[in-house]
């Protein structure tokens, strides 16, 4: 394992987690949904969210499942073959921001890809599939955080 050959590591994962929790902020932004507390940037005043779920052009949509698809796999295997990550992930709050993003994200994604109207049924099986697997993988990522976190200090 890199981290116990380079310590130091730690520290940079510790920088990095803001990027990371970054990402989902700017998924919240581009769907039109914000999240109390989790942006530490102003939104400008001439900045006006137009843009919604449902009048989201088709690429726009598939893109931002495909990203949340890519971030969220990637976030789970990276816990699951490194599980000590997760005090480093608990100092940023990240259950809470995880839990936060999931409440506001999930069900909106879900509902705009059932009532879309698409012209090439597969399209909407395909966006289905992949926000059902960033649900699952969100769900499971959190299941090592609090595994970690919370229940094995406790066990041992």
């Amino acid at each position: 394992n890199i981290f116990t050959q380079q310590p130091s590591y730690f520290s940079d994962l510790d920088e990095t987690l803001p990027t990371v929790l970054q990402v989902f902020n700017n998924i919240l932004h581009k769907c039109g949904l914000q999240c109390e507390g989790a942006s530490a940037e102003p939104q400008k005043l001439e900045e006006k969210v137009t843009v919604t779920l449902e009048n989201m052009p088709l690429q726009e949509l598939k893109d931002i499942v495909l990203y949340l698809c890519d971030t969220c796999t990637t976030l789970w295997a990276f816990l699951d073959v490194f599980p000590m990550a997760c005090q480093t992930f608990q100092k940023h709050e990240f259950c809470y921001r995880l839990a936060s993003f999931y409440e506001l994200a999930i069900p909106e994604l879900e509902s705009v890809i059932k009532k879309r109207q698409y012209e090439d049924s597969s399209v909407c099986a395909d966006m289905w599939r992949r926000i059902s697997h960033s649900r699952k993988k969100m769900i499971e990522a959190f299941h090592i955080l609090i595994n970690q976190v919370c229940l094995q200090p406790v066990l041992e």
